[in-house]
C-alpha cells in the first residue's frame, strides 16, 4: 500500500508541475496577444482619426503659397517653417514631400537625423491604396529605415506644373521609442501582476482539481493493489461512474479476462491431473488382463485346451481393443478440444450411412440378442449436407453407449425424419436404464461419472466427442427419457440441404 501511495504522489507532483507550467504558458500568452492586439488598436485608431491630416495641410498651408519656388526647386524655408509648426503641435508625426514617383524630395527630419538608414524612394502602392479608401488600415515605407512599416497619412497635389505627395508618419521614430520604453514598464508590470494572478489560481483551482482526481486515482490503485495481491474478485464498484470511468472499466473487464483465463488454466490443469489418473485406471485392467492371459499361455501350454486358448486369445483380443479405442478416443478429443479438425461438408443419405454402421454390428446384436430396427419416410428425400465421416462417428459413438446399457432382447431404434424447416431429425432410442434428470446435462461431459443407473464406464469420452463434432455443425444434441423411463433416447438434427 505504501508503495501504491508513493507512485500516486509522484503522479501528483509531476501533475501539480505540468498543470502549473501550462497555465503559466497560458497566461504568457495571453499578456502578448493582449499587447500586440492593443498595438494594433492603437494604430488603427490613429491612423483613422488623422486620415485627413495631409489633405489639411495641402488646403491651410499650401492654399496660397506653392511648396515650390519658380525655378522648380521645393521651398525649403516655406516648408520647414510649416513642418516646424506641425511637429510643435504634434512630435508624434514625421512630415515628406514626396514627388510623383515617390522619390523623397525634402523633409526637415532627414536634414536633421542620420541618413545612413534612409532611402531616396518609398513604395507608391500603399500610398495609393490609402488615397483610393482612407478608410483601410494600411502600413507605408519609413523614410529613415526601408525594413519598417508605419501609420501614415497621405494626399496628392499640384502645384506649380509639378505632381507629387505630401507623405506624414503619424508614429515618429522619437514616439515609437518613448511607446516602447513605456511598454516595456507596464509589460513588466502587467507580466508580475498577471503571472502572479495566474500562480494564484494555478495553485487554488490545481491543488483542488488534482485533490479530485488524486481520490479517484487511490480508489482506482487501490483496487488494483488489492488484485495483485490475489483477491481475484477485486473490481472498481460503480466503474461507469466514476471520474476516470475509461480507465476503471477497462480495469475491471482485464480483471475479467484475467480472472477467466486463469480459472481455464485451473481448469485444465485439474483436467489433466484427473485424465492422467482415470486414463492410468483404465488402461491398467486391460494391460492386467493381457498380461495376465499371456503368461498363462506361455506358462501352461501343456495344460490348456485348444478351447481355452481361443477364449483366452479372445480376451486378449478384447482388452487390447479397449486399449486401441482408449487411445482413439483421447486423440479425436484432443483435435476437437484444440479446433484442429476442419469440417468437409457434403451432401449424402443420412439412411444409407445409418445401415453401413448397424451392419458392422451384427455379431454383436447377435450375441447379446438386441434387435436394431431404423424407421423413415420412403417418400422423404434422406439427403443432409454434413461432413459425413465426423456424423458417422457421432452416430457410431451413440450405438456404442446404447448397446453398453440396452440389455438382452432390447430394441435400438432409428427414427428419421425430415422437417419443414429444412432439417433432418435423427433420434436414436434404446431399452436400457434411463437418466435421471441431473445427470443429463453431465453425461456429455468429459470423464463425467454419474450416479444413475445409467453410469458412464470407462473415462467416458465418446459422448463428449459426440457434443464437440455437433457443435461443429452448430447442432446440439439433446437426451431424455423414454416414456416410463424405458431406455433414453439422444436426439440431433442436420440441415437437409445446402
Amino acid at each position: 500500500m505504501n508503495k501504491c501511495r508513493s507512485l500516486s504522489n509522484k503522479f501528483i507532483v509531476k501533475l501539480g508541475v505540468l498543470f502549473l507550467i501550462t497555465v503559466l504558458s497560458i497566461g504568457i500568452i495571453y499578456v502578448y496577444v493582449t499587447f500586440f492586439l492593443l498595438d494594433n488598436f492603437y494604430s488603427q485608431t490613429t491612423q483613422k482619426l488623422n486620415a485627413n491630416l495631409a489633405d489639411h495641410l495641402i488646403e491651410e498651408k499650401f492654399k496660397n503659397t506653392s511648396p515650390f519656388l519658380d525655378n522648380g526647386t521645393v521651398n525649403v524655408e516655406l516648408f520647414d517653417d510649416i513642418m516646424h509648426d506641425m511637429m510643435a503641435v504634434n512630435r508624434a508625426i514625421e512630415v515628406y514631400l514626396l514627388d510623383k514617383k515617390g522619390e523623397v524630395l525634402h523633409s526637415l527630419v532627414l536634414d536633421h537625423d542620420d541618413k545612413s538608414k534612409a532611402t531616396k524612394k518609398i513604395d507608391l502602392v500603399p500610398v495609393k491604396q490609402f488615397i483610393a479608401n482612407k478608410e483601410v488600415f494600411i502600413l507605408g515605407d519609413d523614410p529613415k529605415d526601408i525594413k519598417s512599416k508605419k501609420i501614415f497619412s497621405a494626399a496628392a497635389f499640384e502645384s506649380k506644373g509639378q505632381k507629387g505627395f505630401i507623405y506624414i508618419l503619424l508614429a515618429s521614430e522619437s514616439f515609437e521609442l518613448v511607446c516602447e520604453n513605456l511598454f516595456k514598464g507596464y509589460f513588466s508590470k502587467l507580466m508580475f501582476i498577471a503571472l502572479l494572478i495566474t500562480m494564484l489560481l494555478a495553485i487554488v483551482i490545481g491543488g483542488l482539481s488534482i485533490v479530485f482526481i488524486s481520490k479517484n486515482l487511490l480508489i482506482i490503485m487501490h483496487y488494483v493493489n488489492r488484485f495483485k495481491e490475489g483477491d481475484l474478485n477485486s473490481r472498481i464498484p460503480n466503474a461507469s461512474k466514476s471520474n476516470l470511468s475509461i480507465l476503471a472499466t477497462t480495469f475491471n473487464e482485464m480483471a475479467d479476462t484475467i480472472s477467466f483465463n486463469m480459472n481455464e488454466i485451473y481448469s485444465i490443469n485439474t483436467f489433466k491431473k484427473e485424465l492422467i489418473a482415470t486414463v492410468s485406471h483404465d488402461l491398467r485392467t486391460p494391460l492386467t488382463i493381457i498380461r495376465g492371459y499371456a503368461e498363462t499361455l506361455k506358462d501352461g501350454d501343456d495344460k490348456i485346451t485348444n478351447q481355452n486358448r481361443k477364449e483366452f486369445l479372445k480376451i486378449i483380443e478384447n482388452s487390447t481393443s479397449s486399449i486401441s479405442s482408449l487411445v482413439n478416443h483421447l486423440s479425436d478429443y484432443s483435435n476437437l478440444d484444440a479446433k484442429q479438425i476442419k469440417l468437409k461438408p457434403s451432401i449424402f443419405n443420412i439412411t444409407e450411412l445409418v445401415l453401413d454402421i448397424t451392419k458392422r454390428y451384427n455379431i454383436i446384436k447377435e450375441e447379446k440378442k438386441i434387435k436394431i430396427l431404423i424407421y423413415h419416410n420412403k417418400d422423404d428425400s434422406q439427403l443432409v449436407y454434413a461432413d459425413k465421416s465426423l456424423i458417422e462417428r457421432v452416430i457410431q459413438n451413440i450405438l456404442d453407449n446404447s448397446f453398453k446399457f440396452t440389455p438382452s432382447d432390447g430394441i435400438i431404434s432409428f427414427h428419421i425424419e425430415k422437417r419443414k424447416n429444412g432439417l433432418t431429425i435423427i433420434k436414436i432410442k434404446d431399452t436400457g436404464p434411463g437418466i435421471r434428470k441431473q445427470d443429463r446435462k453431465l453425461i456429455f461431459k468429459k470423464y463425467a461419472r454419474t450416479t444413475s443407473a445409467r453410469e458412464v464406464q470407462g473415462i467416458g469420452l465418446g459422448l463428449a466427442i459426440v457434443k464437440k463434432i455437433m457443435e461443429l455443425h452448430n447442432s446440439d444434441v439433446k437426451i431424455y427419457n423414454n416414456d416410463k423411463n424405458r431406455g433414453c433416447s439422444f436426439e440431433f438434427s442436420l440441415p437437409s440441404d445446402k
